[in-house]
């Protein structure tokens, strides 16, 4: 994260983005570390990579952004919170489902990691040692193959990710 950020909110006393961007929330709050650092990039009119350079320019400017974001910051910590506790009761919830539910992952998983391994290993020892010629798996046909399991995995947030940044959308 941004070092200007951080030193702006420790300096103008802003504890809670002081806590975020610090770690002291638990070192797994990257998600919501870069949710502040997006929100003051946003009130300063600046993108998240500017913050430091936005920061020497107009400290003012900064300390505004840093103070309307740490007023807001109750309820971007409760949302968050809020987040991860339905992520948790969607997992307990498939677990009380039936096993195919949640199954489909794991199974898909390793799946894809025993068809990269035929197709990068196995395959060639098999034809090297029996004197065969098996064809392998086509590359881009496993690739994309793993590109969409991934985003389906990764709760379409891959893909939705891609179509935010190739369309320009903030």
């Amino acid at each position: 994260m941004s070092a200007a950020l951080l030193s702006v909110a420790s300096s103008i006393g802003a504890p809670l983005i002081r806590q975020v961007l610090s770690n002291r929330l638990g070192s797994q709050n990257a998600e919501l570390a870069t949710s502040v650092a997006e929100a003051v990039a946003r009130r300063a009119g600046v993108g998240v990579a500017e913050l430091d350079r936005f920061a020497d320019d107009n400290p003012s400017r900064m300390v505004d952004a840093v103070r309307e974001t740490e007023a807001m910051m109750p309820e971007m910590i409760a949302l968050y919170a809020q987040g991860l506790e339905g992520q948790f009761a969607l997992l307990r919830a498939e677990k009380k489902g039936p096993w195919w539910g949640w199954a489909w992952r794991p199974f898909m998983m390793w799946l894809l990691a025993f068809l990269w391994l035929w197709n990068i290993v196995i395959l060639h020892l098999a034809n090297a040692i029996w004197k065969i010629a098996l064809p392998p798996t086509d590359s881009a046909t496993l690739l994309g193959l793993t590109s969409v399991y991934m985003a389906l995995y990764m709760g379409g947030h891959t893909l939705k990710d891609f179509v935010r940044v190739t369309r320009g959308a903030a």
